[in-house]
């Protein structure tokens, strides 16, 4: 043959019906489906030999579509379960869903008129409450499970089931009868616009809140023996100067509060309040000098002297803008029992001591207590016996106790009414605004206030020390998990399980209708459990009384009430260890693991701990992994208003404009999982999203060039033994080893992003640009069954399938993809059954591995002389090149120069550097004079190129070979085929 490109029939190039399109909305539920029919999952969850690992899920709550946290979370999850699968453990990931609570109900009456809200009834409003929660879990279960996730999709566990509610009533009650539980009048945080008490975990603190704090004088009618002759001269014009940020809580003031270890003083307040003001002294309208005025009613009462921290008088001087100054001084300790009046209502009150929580950081070292609005006030006025006052209702009114403020509203009108009455009676000194966090309702996102009601409490002291023996027994990921939750534990008060509402599991307590006493024990608990059990938690409000009760006290000549309060819906899910984790027989508990969002430290995490501790003394997970939340690319929180919020449907599935909105699939969202430190918060947005889709086709078309490469490969008949390979497949399979034991490092500490970046690297650097690169001359001049192409198949094959099993946790489709289209038979239909990554200690080889990453770093310079020798158009591409290199290290030279001579037709620095040929010069002198290209290398190297086509060997110039394109001086020597090169022309009689 003399005709040009009549011999590209004998080229060996790849073949697969692998596509080099993901095209993953059609695919991805093509593999899903397979997974389903075959019963993937559920085999190998059930089969493998290796012990059982348990990832506890979190309920997500059942109200509304899923958003991009929700993607994050469940993926990471599902990436742990799978590689616990790879690895051949037992898994059973029972989905679940958080069904009850304020949420759904106010969705439900959102979605109701006027009139029909009005004569709905709580079990009305609990079917319907039900109706849209089941609604809910079937649309997100849909959704999760396009994410690719695996669990008992078909089983998972709701906290409306009966079983569940009847496992939570045994919570209650186990922790009941220990004595963990009790029923007080306590301040609580109350939400007025949802009308019910709620936990620490739901409460937010947005930025920007701004309170108007006052300073404020109760006027002292009473020292103690002690201080009599100290404080004695200063009266009637003596008062004490408190601050608060919650002026409309004065109402509730039944003591205030000192620091028995400060140092207090007497101060004469200079000028006198009743000096006439700078304006007053020119003629001015008649100003006396506010704030400082003090009037009180007809007596004409003045502050003269204030009672304040000895250390905040500059300060306060300041503020008040006045001149402060100190009379006497004395200890906080020596304040106890003064009296004073309260400017307001007619009833006298103590100064008590309080605690380390009175500091000298703010105000003025004084703190108006009101034990009905403040746990510290509280626990003092315990201390004291004083009343629980809150004269606030339900709504955030003021109560006819009150007197003239019943009505007004405490975080509107209310406030503003008891500062103008403060201001009328002469006891207002200043009022300013101060920004800082106040606690907010999570859902209605309205402010919350603090407000004693009688309320069932879980006393976490009783059990507080089990706790954090419990937290610290636990691994935490990332470690400052442990230092977040330990605190949180160490200082909380007690836990507030009630809530006034219709849709959620009932406290099961009766109260005598006579005195309202409560019934509550073994026998009553035992009983409601068993009905909730078969009939579910309706049968509270369906059932009479008499039914609820056991037959013992249905005619014991006591009538009794059922009560109407429901759990905290943190109580619900934080039972889920009793409910689900020890009820399920294929489950165990405690958990290997519970991973959620980093804030449910206050959340799931914590009401699971104190349940579990307080009934059976130890935490109910092993190990507890924490996210972080999604920011859009430029660090801000996603929000509707400013558009910049990710679906992760619309990324999966694309919009309407497939061009504006493509559909990346499920794989892109999990390696975009993967690619995040998910410790701390992780962005995400459209740039992010295209880059990461450019990952996922780099790995794909890398696997493409694999399984093409591979289509006349059988591994029974055709692999090269260890031994027998050259040693750049040993190099190779060096690497392999390596970067597979890398990646399960990775997966091993669920440091995810370090799986992503080695694989990328390992597809594109080790891979592509490199041993491909090389590779495709032996695949593709070589025949069919020569040793130099076996050996290289020997290597892609276990690459290949190393490398779809160490994606399949992550691009869990994609891996299945590429195994699908593997064309030898493999002993097993899906990835994941063939188990994890598989590499050979043998191939450890470090020497080797040393000497080779030198020989990349000469080919990487080789390639930038390349480079700069195509943008000077002296040659087209690599294999028009001769390279010649210069070794200054004669001991680096002569390491090299073996593989510069031919010998198994693969170690050889010509198919290395992709040139027709490379000369090894003795002098750097050579490379003067030729027209050629130098680069001075810094590794003791010198290299230059020349155009291989104006070169000559013994007189005869060098051409192209009409096959293989390489350059040869022995082109035309054969006469039958006097285009090709001596390499060829065997490889065609299939001997090279």
């Amino acid at each position: 043959m003399t005709e040009t490109g009549k011999y590209k029939d004998t080229v060996n190039l790849p073949k697969t019906n692998f596509d080099m399109r993901a095209n993953a909305i059609k695919r991805e539920p093509e593999i899903q489906k397979f997974w389903a029919e075959n019963n993937i999952y559920s085999q190998l969850a059930e089969n493998n030999p290796g012990e059982l690992f348990i990832l506890h899920d979190g309920p997500p709550y059942a109200n509304g579509q899923l958003h991009i946290g929700h993607a994050l979370n469940k993926i990471l999850k599902d990436i742990i379960n799978r590689y616990h699968l790879l690895q051949g453990r037992k898994i059973r990931y029972v989905p679940g869903w958080d069904c009850h609570g304020l949420p759904i109900e106010l969705k439900v009456l959102q979605n109701m008129k006027q009139a029909e809200r009005q004569n709905l009834t709580p079990l009305q409003l609990r079917q319907k409450a039900k109706q849209f929660a089941l609604k809910t879990v079937d649309e997100q279960r849909e959704s999760f499970k396009r994410y690719g996730i695996w669990g008992d999709w078909e089983n998972p566990y709701l906290t409306l089931q009966p079983e569940y509610e009847a496992a939570q009533i045994g919570v209650f009650g186990e922790m009941f009868l220990k004595g963990y539980i009790y029923r007080g009048l306590k301040p609580v945080h109350w939400s007025p616009s949802s009308k019910t008490a709620l936990a620490e975990a739901e409460l937010e603190y947005p930025e920007g809140h701004v309170s108007r704090s006052i300073y404020a004088a109760f006027p002292v009618v009473k020292v103690t023996e002690h201080l009599k002759s100290v404080l004695e001269p200063f009266l009637p014009d003596l008062g004490v100067a408190v601050w608060t940020t919650t002026p409309w809580t004065i109402p509730g003031n039944l003591a205030v509060a000192v620091n028995g270890a400060l140092e207090y003083a007497v101060v004469e307040v200079q000028p006198h309040p009743l000096t006439p003001s700078p304006q007053a002294r020119r003629g001015d309208e008649d100003v006396t000098s506010p704030p400082l005025q003090a009037e009180r009613g007809t007596e004409g009462v003045r502050f003269r002297y204030l009672i304040v921290a000895a250390e905040l008088v500059a300060g306060l001087a300041a503020r008040l803008d006045c001149e402060l100054r100190v009379k006497v001084k004395f200890s906080g300790q020596d304040l106890e029992g003064t009296i004073y009046r309260h400017p307001l209502f007619d009833r006298e009150s103590p100064v008590v001591v309080g605690g380390d929580y009175i500091t000298i950081e703010s105000g003025t070292g004084l703190v108006h207590t009101a034990p009905g609005h403040g746990q510290e006030d509280y626990i003092v006025g315990q201390r004291y016996g004083l009343p629980i006052l809150a004269p606030v209702d339900d709504s955030g009114n003021f109560t006819d106790d009150t007197g003239k403020f019943s009505g007004l509203n405490v975080l509107g009108d209310g406030n503003q009414a008891i500062i103008d009455a403060l201001h009328e009676v002469g006891s207002l000194l200043k009022e300013e605004a101060y920004p800082h966090k106040y606690p907010y309702d999570w859902r209605t996102k309205k402010p919350t206030i603090f407000r004693a009601t009688e309320q069932w409490f879980a006393s976490v002291s009783g059990f507080r020390d089990e706790a954090l023996t419990a937290i610290s027994s636990a691994r935490w990921i990332p470690a400052q998990g442990e230092n977040r939750i330990t605190p949180m534990v160490a200082e909380r008060s007690d836990w507030c399980i009630s809530r006034q509402r219709s849709w959620g599991v009932p406290i099961p307590v009766f109260y005598d209708e006579a005195t309202g006493e409560i019934l509550l024990n073994a026998d009553t608990i035992n009983h409601v459990q068993a009905i909730i059990a078969q009939r579910g938690s309706d049968a509270w409000w369906e059932l009479s009384v008499e039914e609820l009760l056991p037959e013992q006290y249905r005619n014991n000549g006591k009538t009794y009430r059922r009560g109407t309060d429901t759990m905290d819906v943190w109580f619900d899910s934080g039972s889920s260890w009793a409910a689900v984790a020890k009820q399920r027989r294929e489950l165990c508990y405690p958990v290997d693991m519970y991973l959620e969002g980093s804030d449910q430290h206050r959340g799931w995490f914590q009401s699971s701990l104190l349940t579990s501790v307080a009934v059976n003394g130890i935490a109910p997970y092993k190990t507890v992994l924490t996210h972080g939340f999604v920011l859009d690319e430029h660090g801000r929180k996603m929000s509707k208003s400013v558009g910049n919020v990710v679906d992760p449907q619309l990324m999966i599935l694309g919009g309407k404009d497939q061009k504006k909105e493509p559909a990346y699939g499920a794989d892109v969202l999990r390696l975009w999982v993967s690619s995040v430190d998910y410790s701390g918060d992780v962005r995400l947005g459209g740039n992010i999203i295209k880059q990461l889709a450019d990952v996922r086709n780099k790995i794909r078309n890398t696997a493409r060039f694999l399984l093409g490469s591979l289509h006349d490969f059988d591994p029974q008949k055709d692999a090269v033994a260890f031994d027998d390979l050259p040693d750049l497949d040993k190099y190779m399979l060096h690497r392999i080893r390596e970067v597979f034991n890398e990646v399960t490092e990775a997966f091993d500490s669920f440091q995810f992003f370090r799986f992503f970046q080695t694989v990328q690297n390992f597809c594109v650097v080790d891979l592509s640009n490199f041993y491909l690169d090389i590779a495709k001359d032996r695949l593709y001049i070589s025949s069919a069954d020569a040793f130099r192409r076996r050996s290289c198949q020997t290597v892609l094959q276990i690459a290949l399938e190393n490398l779809a099993k160490a994606i399949a946790p992550v691009l869990c489709h994609t891996a299945e993809d590429i195994w699908q289209f593997i064309p030898y038979k493999t002993t097993h239909k899906s990835v994941f059954q063939a188990g994890w990554i598989k590499v050979n200690d043998e191939w450890d080889n470090p020497e080797l591995a040393e000497f080779w990453k030198t020989l990349r770093r000469i080919r990487s310079d080789v390639n930038k002389v390349l480079e700069q020798a195509r943008v000077e158009k002296l040659i087209g591409s690599s294999l028009e090149a001769i390279a010649l290199i210069y070794f200054s290290d004669e001991k680096l030279r002569a390491a090299i120069e073996p593989l510069n001579v031919s010998g198994n037709g693969i170690d050889e620095l010509r198919y290395l550097f992709l040139t027709s040929e490379v000369q090894l010069l003795d002098t750097p002198d050579t490379l003067k004079g030729l027209k050629t290209l130098r680069v001075q290398g810094e590794d003791n190297w010198d290299i230059g190129v020349v155009n291989a086509a104006e070169q000559e060997h013994n007189g005869k110039l060098y051409q192209k070979c009409d096959r293989c394109w390489n350059y040869s001086p022995h082109v035309g020597e054969s006469a039958e085929h006097p285009l090709l090169c001596e390499r060829c022309i065997p490889a065609l009689a299939g001997e090279f």
